[in-house]
């Protein structure tokens, strides 16, 4: 056997070794949490009803959350880095967030059945915020204002077919982490494209011209790993779109948060300077204090499909879609999202958090510096990867960060979460972090140095 290939055993066989210690005293410290997943799974398949949540031997069961800092069952405390995927931006407990909630069952009331004012102005807000946005309307989740959006698309166009990316995820339906439809509706009509592929994605647009309705992307893949895209790939799926009669839509669930006008208001165009005008834009979570909602909005021509009203004679619509939901402009997300917006995530607000996000992130490169161990992201949402071989510059799609599942970089993404843990950081077993307001520069730090100390430790098996 070569040299090098005993080498490679030696170290994978000490990261197998090290993954059993560190597995036997998370299981040691959280005798609760692991005795509650017992419990649940007598009523629950796996113990789970989120599948991102579940983490082997079982998850943490947390108690309670207190502004940026969680306590699980076994009295364990952490400062959040989770943030709920994004969606936690404001915390567990922000005292405008609380007070709005009570006002608004106190004086408000629930599920009125009817339209309220609150609704137009919190519509405006966000419009006043996002630009391209013309007309919007609520819904319950991410993943259904995607949904609605590629109903326009599909309606106004008269096509079927959507190019979307792999390692793309736009809602529990319409996921293609591993470059196939997976858990989709309409399995047949998904075009998979590699994202910030310029040109690969210019052909798919050109030769499908007469079977798509849209162009589904994300200004940043978030699940697939915080990947920006660049802005020779967004402006060029603009521009032949606008070519070729098809929809642009672009997904910013997760992106909105990081620049006051949303991502699209920071990607300049490579020639002329200009910010993306998508034709729709979807939004999640975070507009509405983390509430269940959703958003799509866009073009006013393109929205009037869902206007409800008769077509006048001079102006007969095209397509007319239905849109209900009982809880589209539920009075709790409709209140807080206008308080959320206007008193909460400011835009100085926004700008002030990013830019912390921007220091730690650099905070963290430094520290993995020469390692298997890097970071890719924008603002205050971030990802730590374990890569083997690849130029750090170099990561533009899903398939720069494919490892083996039992490799040592595998093992390595696994220490490190039991690491964190153990010192008392959450975040996704996946490496995402995703900054909270009210985190001060000083808890990051405390991170920063526990991750020089993964690093210094783990030399060995990093280099």
């Amino acid at each position: 056997m070569a040299a090098s290939s005993r080498a490679s055993n030696f170290t994978l066989e000490k990261a197998q070794r090290l993954l059993i210690s560190a597995e036997k005293t998370f299981v040691d410290q959280n005798p609760t949490s692991k005795a509650q997943h017992k419990l649940a799974s007598e009523v629950l398949p796996g113990g789970n009803t989120r599948s991102i949540l579940h983490t082997n031997p079982f998850p943490i069961c947390m108690d309670r959350g207190e502004g940026h800092k969680l306590v699980d069952v076994d009295g364990h405390e952490y400062l959040d880095l989770v943030g709920e995927m994004t969606a936690g931006l404001y915390g567990h407990t922000n005292p405008i967030i609380r007070d709005t909630i009570i006002s608004t069952v106190t004086k408000t009331g629930l599920n009125l059945g009817a339209t309220t004012r609150t609704e137009s102005l919190f519509a405006e807000a966000i419009r006043q915020r996002i630009t391209s946005i013309e007309q919007l309307r609520f819904c319950n989740s991410g993943t259904e204002a995607n949904l609605h959006a590629l109903s326009i698309a599909r309606g106004v166009t008269g096509k079927s077919k959507i190019i979307v990316f792999k390692g793309g995820y736009h809602g529990g339906v319409l996921t293609f982490a591993h470059g196939i439809a997976e858990n989709n509706v309409d399995k047949g009509d998904w075009i998979i494209g590699t994202y910030n592929d310029v040109e690969g994605t210019r052909k798919l647009i050109s030769e499908n011209k007469d079977t798509v309705a849209a162009v589904l992307v994300e200004g940043m893949q978030g699940a697939g790993g915080c990947i920006p895209g660049t802005a020779e790939f967004l402006h060029m799926i603009q521009n032949e779109t606008n070519a070729n009669g098809m929809v642009f839509i672009l997904d910013e669930i997760i992106t909105s948060r990081l620049a006051p006008g949303g991502l699209q208001s920071v990607i300049r165009s490579p020639y002329d300077g200009a910010a993306l005008k998508p034709d729709m834009t979807t939004l999640g979570k975070w507009i509405a204090g983390g509430m269940t909602i959703g958003a799509f909005g866009g073009r006013k021509d393109l929205l009037a499909a869902y206007d409800p009203r008769p077509a006048s004679d001079s102006s007969k619509k095209k397509v007319q879609i239905s849109h209900s939901g009982t809880f589209n402009n539920n009075t709790l997300a409709m209140n807080v999202g206008l308080a959320a917006l206007g008193r909460v995530f400011t835009p100085e607000a926004c700008l002030e958090l990013n830019s912390m996000g921007d220091w730690f992130r650099q905070g963290l490169q430094e520290r993995c510096h020469g390692t298997k161990m890097t970071v890719t992201g924008l603002g205050a949402v971030c990802n730590i990867h374990f890569t083997s071989g690849i130029d750090k510059a170099g990561i533009t799609s899903g398939d720069d960060l494919v490892t083996e599942s039992n490799g040592v970089e595998s093992i390595l993404k696994d220490l490190f979460w039991y690491h964190a843990i153990r010192h008392g950081y959450w975040m996704a077993r996946r490496g995402m972090l995703c900054l909270i307001l009210g985190t001060s520069k000083a808890e990051l730090q405390g991170f920063l140095d526990v991750v020089e100390d993964f690093v210094r430790e783990h030399r060995d098996l990093l280099e």
